[in-house]
């Protein structure tokens, strides 16, 4: 193809009326801007334009047009005009690959950008989603094949102790408009039916077997039978204390609050008990909710349930069914979890997010978080701290 595009890149002290200037500039012998990119940090601009020439322009001219600007003689700002190449092979091939840890180290953040290259990627862009309470980058990555990079990627955040998502990007991410979540260690602290067992003196043995389920390595339905049969004869007054003593996740009102200012809508699905966790979730705004629900005879638990239980299958059937009333695609609502009864909810969901999870939970979910802050998914929804704060502040 003819080299009559060209990348111009200026650099250094921002200041107002630097891009309107240079616009002017280049319009005599421009036919059309391609490409624009625009970065500021603490008052240090990179300015990035490609531009396509006039069939009758050379870069001599362009060169000559911003000589002639205040741009050319200011000594803070440094231009360079480079030969531009388009590379079409690669253009559909546009990845977010989201970064998530307490603190990111410089070394990590190499051996992150060291394996995109290898895999054959470029990283376009940068962006600071957040620097406290962990810290988050997402980078625009053009060129590599997705499973490719999430495979190698998925190896640099075990040796790295990173979060690392890698999704497609587009318009379809910003789309997403249901979140689904479990209750259980994800929205709230701690187990529900551990803590209903502490009221009657045998929360280490109901434990036990809470986390044999969670790892998988018991039936979830099976495992739920027998805890609930040990809770036969507890008092209602008991459970309702347990519903009034109820723990947020930390950051799980922030993501709520955010998302619904976002438009989102929001469901539970857990395989916790609809009387301790409704009245919280009334409160906080959940749209949907799906849960068990103890059997109770004159004022106490008889050690059953009552209705179909809400299992692995049922709790991906839920999301499918709240999508559905809310005329939401499957491919746009984003599932969170923790345990092995979530692995299910997190695969059919557009996109499925293990927090705090087994490992066998990481294994089957599209990304993890291991950070305890559970406001972290937003930056996997590419929503900054800053925005996050700004909000609060409108709202």
């Amino acid at each position: 193809m003819p080299d009559d595009r060209f990348l111009l890149t200026i650099s250094g002290r921002d200041r107002p009326g630097l891009a309107g200037e240079l616009f002017g500039a280049v319009t005599a012998v421009t036919s059309e801007i391609t490409d624009i990119g625009q970065i500021t940090i603490r008052g240090h601009l990179v300015l990035c334009i490609e531009v396509q020439l006039h069939s009758s322009a050379t870069r001599g001219e362009l060169a000559e047009a911003i000589a002639r600007t205040s741009i050319d003689a200011d000594d803070s700002l440094s231009i360079e005009i480079s030969s531009s190449t388009e590379r079409v092979e690669a253009e559909g091939r546009r990845l977010l690959v989201t970064l998530v840890s307490r603190v990111i180290e410089p070394g990590s953040l190499g051996a992150v950008f060291s394996t995109i290259a290898a895999c054959g990627g470029d990283v376009e862009r940068i962006v600071r989603l957040a620097d406290r309470p962990v810290q988050a980058y997402e980078l625009l990555v053009r060129g590599s094949h997705p499973e490719h990079l999430r495979t190698e990627l998925g190896q640099v955040a075990v040796t790295e102790s990173l979060d690392i998502a890698v999704q497609r990007a587009g318009l379809h991410r910003r789309a997403k408009r249901l979140i689904v979540m479990d209750a259980d260690s994800t929205l709230l602290k701690g187990e529900v039916i551990d803590k209903l067992a502490a009221r009657l003196g045998i929360e280490e043995r109901v434990a036990a077997i809470t986390e044999a389920a969670m790892a998988g390595d018991l039936d979830f339905a099976e495992a739920l039978a027998e805890r609930v049969s040990l809770l036969a004869g507890l008092a209602v007054a008991e459970i309702e204390g347990v519903a009034a003593e109820l723990e947020l996740m930390p950051g799980a009102r922030t993501l709520l609050r955010t998302l619904q200012r976002l438009g989102y809508l929001t469901a539970v699905v857990s395989g916790g008990f609809t009387q301790v966790i409704a009245p919280l979730l009334a409160e906080l705004g959940i749209d949907h909710l799906a849960a068990n629900e103890l059997e109770v005879v004159d004022g106490v638990a008889t050690g059953g349930l009552v209705g179909p239980i809400i299992d692995r299958q049922a709790k991906a059937e839920a999301l499918i069914r709240f999508a559905a009333e809310e005329g939401v695609p499957v491919s746009q609502v984003v599932a969170v979890g923790d345990g092995a009864n979530d692995i299910d909810m997190l695969q059919v969901a557009g996109l499925g997010i293990a927090f705090n999870a087994r490992p066998i939970v990481r294994e089957a979910a599209d990304t993890a978080l291991s950070v305890p802050y559970l406001d972290a998914v937003l930056f996997m929804l590419g929503i900054s701290r800053q925005e996050i704060d700004a909000a609060d502040q409108d709202g």
